[in-house]
Parts: structure tokens; C-alpha cells; sequence
């Protein structure tokens, strides 16, 4: 049954033949049109996007650029130039470079690491350290090669070294050296002030940086500049009172003494005295301002306005001016300092020697400890005070400088018995050089306080201290220290009258006296009309020699005279002691004339004699006793 059935199903099938399928005709057209359709769609889908991305949407992205390429960065400005009040500089910015290195990008190549370390003259193992401690960051100064000389810095680049850069800056460079380095002070690495000018006039010196946007590329190098985002502004200029020929004279001659006397320290102060202006200010020991180290950071101190000690003698022109300006004693007052000492408490107050008699002019003539506490005695204590306060002791002089010391002066509260007494000739209280520099030109200013200032032009208000009668009668009193007898005669200059006072402290030590001295000068010049006040400290000479080769007239003075007299004529000054310069000037002429006639007269196996130039400086004077 099975096979039967199959049998007429194959029969069935091969009775009907089979009808060809036709082929579906091919149109090119419509898969053309939907090819471009689908191309176009996706074009616009492109463009629709890249709209988007450009335009609508593209903060994100282009931030995401930005932070890999784009960088802002720092358009250095330079620091205002520093002059002395005749415009030469004291200080200047030149521009340098510095080397920086991309860690991420050198850390790839540290085959060309012991390259980088031999040209810089870094030890290759700091170098390396350094690279690798901060490989995940994008800069870094290369360790001492920051603020480099150009030069220096392109013999570095011209290595090709991956990931090594520069970049621009300035560098402070002083001119004149350790000679004005305590008045200016110095810059650190990221050029601001750290002391003295510097210091007290970083904002006005300071420039402000300026900015910039960038691109770099993977390699860190700038390929386009985008746009200034500000640009810099360079620092304002300073000009100073300072005069560079009177601090290079006072420096040099400052330096002479401490090697002829050998003394420790030393300091010179020089005021204009009818304006206040600091025109000179030197230090011994000193630095060099253009290679600061961490060494020797005592020599940094600026020891005219930090160090404080005791004035001497330079104390009794106040003194006797706090007299005459309350009335208790008159020039012609006498007084009898016999036999040469003054009982003060448990103590006693002794003079160099007996001077029996004086008045008052020869008080300050002789430098006498008694008279001074004779004088003092007559004086209340409250008003004794005051008045050595009107004088700037005890407060800031109002310099600006940074850390001036004002000084120790204590209330009359809390005086001992023999305070006042010790005071009046110049123990118990403490004073800056500055100070005893600005009280001397209180009384040459006819009374008239100016604060001292450091900037050209910067006089402030003055005040009246002291009655000009009293001043100017002061000041003729000191006149004579300088003259025939008194303790002062080392200090005085040809052509000028010189009004000074010379002065010898010892030094505390261990809550005693110990036989070590500051030798002080401190004086007007010329008398009749005083332009300059200047004082002069030399901290502890050479006591060996004996005598008084320790003192202020001794040791100080002829450093005033130097000075002062170079000060006198560079600034032109007219003398005031006509008589006395052509007196000089004849016996100098005479001397020339017998020079010359012995040299023309035959003398066998010898030389012609040479004619004696005219002395410029000051007439020979006689070597005095010197007064704490």
C-alpha cells in the first residue's frame, strides 16, 4: 500500500510540468536614491553634530582642550629702579632666565639625565631624585638655575634636552656693592623686599605681572600666543637722599679707621640739616647685597638704626641746652668742679682730670662729667625727661626704616637715685646712632626737629624743641671743642668753623663696666649756618696703645674731619673761616717758596727737592685729652 501510493505520487508529479519563476526586474535608480539619502542623512547628521560641538554645545569639550594645551601663563614684570638723589643707580632689574623641566615628559628619557646633570653641574643622582619624586607633575625649577644669565641658560637649551624650557625674569643687581647694601637691602628669589628699601618700599617698587593665554604643544613647547589676558606693569622708580659720593666717602673712610684703630664695628650717619634727608649711612662690618648667603648674618644688620648703646659725652650739649632753655644756669655760669669728681649715691663721677673752674661753654670745651651732673642737678626730673624726649631719645625718629629701634629711655618712675646724674653725661639710657645724628641736627636747625627721611624731597613737619636762641648758642658752644683745647681738635677742616662733641662710653658687659669703649664724634658743619650733622661710632678699639688712643677725639673725630670735609666740597658749600684758610694758604705758599729755593740751589748726588702741593684737607692740630 505504502509503494502504491508513492507510485502515484510520482505519477501525478510527472504529469505536470513545471513553470519557470520569473526574475524581479533590477531598478539602479531607487538604490541610488536610497544610497544618497542615506549618505545625505548621515552628512547632516555630521554637520548637525559638529555644530553642536563647535557651537552649541562646545564648553565641555573645549575645556577638556584647553586643560591639555592651553595654558596662562605669567608675563614678568620689573622692579622700579633705585637712584641717589642725583640719579646714578643704586639698584636695578635686569632680565634673566629661568630653566624648568616638564617631570612628566623628561621622566620618558632618562638616558638624557646624566647630560642634563653634567651641563647644569648638579649631581646626577639630586637631579634624578627630584625628576622622579615629582613625575606626575608638569613643572619644575631645575635646583639652582633659577634667575640665571641668558647666556647660561642657552647653553643649557641648545642640548635639545626633552621637557627643558626657560622662561623670563629679572634679577636685582646693586651697582655699588657693599657700600649702600644696609640702606638698600636685598630681594629674595621671588624679587621682593626683605630689608632695609627694599623692604619698606616693596609695594611702590614692585611691578605687577602680567598674563597671557598660550598653546602648547604634547612637548610643552608655546606654538601660538592666544591673547593678552593684562599686561605687566613695571615698578616705580625711587629716587633717595642718599648722595654716592658722600656714602662711598663715609664707607671708605669708615673702613680706614677700623683697620687703624682695630676696632670691631663701626657706623656713619649723615643728615641734611634743613630738610632731614639721610645722605649717607654706612656699617662695618657689611655684606654684598648681590650674594646673599645664610653666612655671617650679623654683618646684615644695620647697626645706625638697630643698635642701641650708650651716647658719653655727646649727652651734655642736651644737657646744658635743657638748662639754658629752662633758665636755671646761663652761658657765663661758672662752676667749680674741684678736685675732679662728684659724689653720685655710693658711686662717684669723675673727670679725666681736675678742671677746677668752668663756665658753661667750658663744660662742653672740656667734656666735664662733674659740671654735667652739676648742671642736671638744677633740673626737675619730669621736665629733664621731657625735654631729652623732644629730642627724639627714647621714641622712633620716624625714618621708616625698617627695624629702627627707638631706643631705651625709661620714666622717671623708675630712675634710681643716681639715674639722672649718669644721664646727663650720657650713662643709663640707650640710643641708635641715628638718633644722636637727628638730636645734633635738631640744635643746627635752629630747635627744629625734622624727621629723618630716606627718600629725596620726603622732609615731613617739623617741630620746635627748643627755643632758637638756645640752639644756636648751644651750638656756638661746641664750636669750641674743636678749637685750640678742646677735646674734639682732630675733627677740625680748613676754610670751616666745626661745632662737635666727642665722647667716650665703656661698655656694659655681665651687668659691669668692662674696659672696652665706643668712641663717638658727633657734629655740625660749618657753624654759621650748618648744612650737615653726622655722627660717627666706632665700637671697640684697640685699647693697647694706652692714653686716650681709645676716645672719641682720638679715635672718631678724624673720621668726621674726612668725611665732612669731601661732603663740604662736593656739595659746594662756601667756607665760613676765610681767615684761618688764607692764613693756611700763606704758610703753605711760604713753605713752597723754601722748598723751591733750597732745590735750586747745587746740592751733589742729590735729587732736586719736589715742590709741596697746597694741603686741600685741614691745618695740623694739636692731640687732646678725650671725655666719656
Amino acid at each position: 500500500m505504502k509503494f502504491g501510493r508513492l507510485t502515484r505520487f510520482v505519477k501525478a508529479g510527472d504529469g505536470h510540468a513545471k513553470k519557470p519563476r520569473k526574475r524581479a526586474q533590477f531598478d539602479l535608480r531607487l538604490r541610488l536614491m536610497l544610497v544618497g539619502g542615506a549618505l545625505g542623512l548621515g552628512a547632516v547628521a555630521l554637520v548637525g553634530r559638529a555644530v553642536d560641538l563647535q557651537l552649541i554645545d562646545n564648553a565641555f569639550y573645549q575645556q577638556k582642550a584647553d586643560a591639555r594645551f592651553r595654558r596662562e601663563v605669567p608675563i614678568p614684570a620689573s622692579r622700579g629702579m633705585i637712584t641717589d638723589r642725583n640719579g646714578e643707580p643704586l639698584a636695578i632689574s635686569s632680565p634673566v632666565e629661568s630653566l624648568w623641566v616638564n617631570p612628566q615628559e623628561l621622566s620618558k628619557h632618562p638616558d638624557r639625565l646624566p647630560e642634563l646633570a653634567k651641563v647644569t653641574g648638579l649631581p646626577l643622582e639630586e637631579l634624578a631624585r627630584a625628576v622622579s619624586q615629582r613625575a606626575d607633575k608638569e613643572f619644575m625649577y631645575i635646583p639652582r638655575h633659577r634667575r640665571i644669565s641668558p647666556v647660561a641658560a642657552k647653553r643649557v637649551l641648545d642640548l635639545g634636552i626633552p621637557g627643558v624650557f626657560s622662561q623670563r625674569e629679572y634679577r636685582r643687581f646693586y651697582p655699588q656693592g657693599e657700600a649702600v647694601s644696609h640702606v638698600l637691602g636685598f630681594t629674595n628669589i621671588d624679587d621682593r623686599g626683605q630689608e632695609g628699601v627694599e623692604l619698606a618700599f616693596d609695594e611702590w617698587l614692585a611691578g605687577k605681572p602680567g598674563a597671557q593665554n598660550v598653546i602648547r604643544d604634547r612637548h610643552g613647547r608655546i606654538v601660538e600666543h592666544v591673547s593678552l589676558v593684562r599686561a605687566a606693569e613695571p615698578g616705580k622708580d625711587l629716587v633717595l637722599s642718599i648722595d654716592r659720593r658722600i656714602q662711598f666717602l663715609a664707607h671708605r673712610e669708615l673702613r680706614r679707621a677700623l683697620e687703624e684703630t682695630g676696632a670691631s664695628a663701626g657706623s656713619i650717619v649723615v643728615l641734611d640739616v634743613a630738610t632731614g634727608e639721610v645722605l649717607a649711612m654706612a656699617n662695618l662690618p657689611t655684606y654684598n647685597n648681590n650674594r646673599v648667603t645664610g653666612e655671617n648674618r650679623d654683618a646684615h644688620r644695620n647697626r645706625a638704626v638697630t643698635d642701641l648703646l650708650e651716647p658719653g659725652s655727646t649727652m651734655k650739649p642736651i644737657t646744658v641746652a635743657a638748662a639754658l632753655e629752662k633758665g636755671v644756669i646761663t652761658p657765663s655760669t661758672t662752676f667749680n668742679t674741684n678736685p675732679g669728681w662728684i659724689p653720685n649715691g655710693r658711686f662717684k663721677t669723675s673727670d679725666f682730670r681736675n678742671y677746677g673752674v668752668l663756665d658753661t661753654t667750658g663744660i662742653i670745651t672740656k667734656s666735664s662729667n662733674v659740671g654735667s651732673s652739676m648742671i642736671v642737678r638744677k633740673l626737675d626730673d619730669r621736665y629733664f625727661y621731657e625735654f631729652v624726649r623732644g629730642f627724639g631719645y627714647g621714641r622712633s625718629t620716624g625714618s621708616g626704616f625698617p627695624g629702627e629701634a627707638a631706643g631705651l629711655f625709661p620714666d622717671p618712675s623708675r630712675w634710681s637715685g643716681t639715674s639722672k646724674q649718669g644721664m646727663s653725661y650720657g650713662y643709663g639710657l640707650s640710643v641708635t646712632p641715628m638718633q644722636i645724628a637727628h638730636a645734633y641736627a635738631t640744635l643746627g636747625n635752629h630747635g627744629r626737629a625734622l624727621p629723618p627721611t630716606f627718600v629725596k624731597g620726603g622732609a615731613g613737619e617739623a617741630r620746635q624743641v627748643v627755643s632758637p636762641g638756645v640752639a644756636d648758642e648751644v651750638v656756638r658752644m661746641m664750636q669750641t671743642v674743636t678749637e685750640p683745647g678742646g677735646t674734639g681738635t682732630r675733627a677740625a677742616i680748613l676754610g670751616y668753623h666745626v661745632a662737635g662733641k666727642s665722647g667716650t662710653a665703656r661698655k656694659a658687659s655681665g651687668g659691669s663696666y668692662a674696659r672696652r669703649y665706643l668712641a663717638f664724634f658727633a657734629g655740625l658743619v660749618p657753624v654759621e649756618n650748618p648744612r650737615f650733622a653726622m655722627a660717627v661710632v666706632i665700637d671697640d678699639p684697640d685699647t693697647s696703645k694706652g692714653g686716650s688712643t681709645y676716645g672719641g677725639g682720638y679715635v672718631s673725630a678724624p673720621v668726621f674731619q674726612r668725611v665732612m670735609d669731601g661732603a663740604l666740597r662736593l656739595m659746594d658749600v662756601p667756607p665760613d673761616d676765610i681767615d684761618t684758610w688764607l692764613a693756611a694758604q700763606a704758610a703753605n705758599d711760604a713753605k713752597r717758596a723754601r722748598e723751591q729755593g733750597r732745590s735750586a740751589k747745587p746740592a751733589p748726588a742729590a735729587a732736586p727737592a719736589v715742590p709741596v702741593p697746597v694741603a686741600a684737607s685741614s691745618a695740623p692740630v694739636a692731640v687732646a685729652g678725650v671725655q666719656r
